[in-house]
């Protein structure tokens, strides 16, 4: 592999790590035992059948723990210690023998990027919830895993147009989860109110509005 394909196979990996560890093995794994792409010395376990038979077994639980609404925060915040270590491993497995101050820097790199999908994804779940319907969870449950399928396959095969991609993503995710954050606090200070444990919280545009009047007092003076 040149160095595009592998830097695009690593941070593909990393970040499919993030959404879906699972699939992301499965998919690698048999695309490896296939013939449709030659793995890396460090990825070749991934195509050993026992491997396959574990990650296949632990995706048929998390295809239907992932559609039920709180299940699927539940099952997030466990996999906030699996997919970020994963990915990095998987990160760093995709370049062979090189001196330990890259590998690490690419594990690195990788377990960065793996723990920005992943926040994200649980972040946007948590909103989710907040919809009593089931309809919404199962819609995001499917496109992130054929969004996972997508993105390995576009990494292996046009790594440019995936490197270019994943560039407005991370844009995107740098963009996203501070406003993100400010909504998840939001709900759960809503749902500590419910419980007694806290005052209730003002709204969004509220807030919003009382930054501005700090903000043009702060200029004035």
């Amino acid at each position: 592999m040149d160095a595009i394909n592998i830097i695009a196979l690593s941070m593909g990996a990393a970040w499919a790590s993030g959404i879906n560890l699972y699939a992301t093995i499965v998919m690698l794994g048999y695309m490896g035992m296939t013939g449709n792409i030659d793995l890396p010395l460090g990825l070749e376990i991934l195509s050993d059948p026992m491997v396959m038979g574990a990650a296949g077994l632990m995706y048929c639980v998390e295809f239907f723990a992932d559609k039920i609404p709180g299940i699927d925060s539940g099952w997030d915040t466990i996999h906030t210690f699996i997919r970020i270590p994963a990915g990095a491993m998987l990160a760093a497995g995709t370049i062979g023998d090189v001196t330990p101050a890259l590998e690490f820097t690419t594990a690195l790199l990788g377990g960065t990027l793996a723990a920005g999908s992943h926040t994200t994804k649980a972040g946007s779940r948590l909103l989710i919830n907040t919809s009593p319907e089931p309809f919404s969870n199962w819609t995001a449950s499917i496109s992130e895993d054929l969004l996972v399928i997508a993105g390995l396959w576009a990494a292996l095969h046009h790594p440019i147009l995936f490197i270019i991609s994943l560039i407005i993503f991370i844009i995107l995710m740098i963009y996203l989860l501070p406003r993100l954050w400010r909504l998840i606090r939001h709900i759960f200070r809503r749902i500590g109110s419910w419980l007694g444990l806290c005052e209730p919280p003002q709204s969004l545009s509220a807030t919003r509005a009382d930054k501005t009047d700090d903000t043009n007092k702060q200029s004035s003076s």
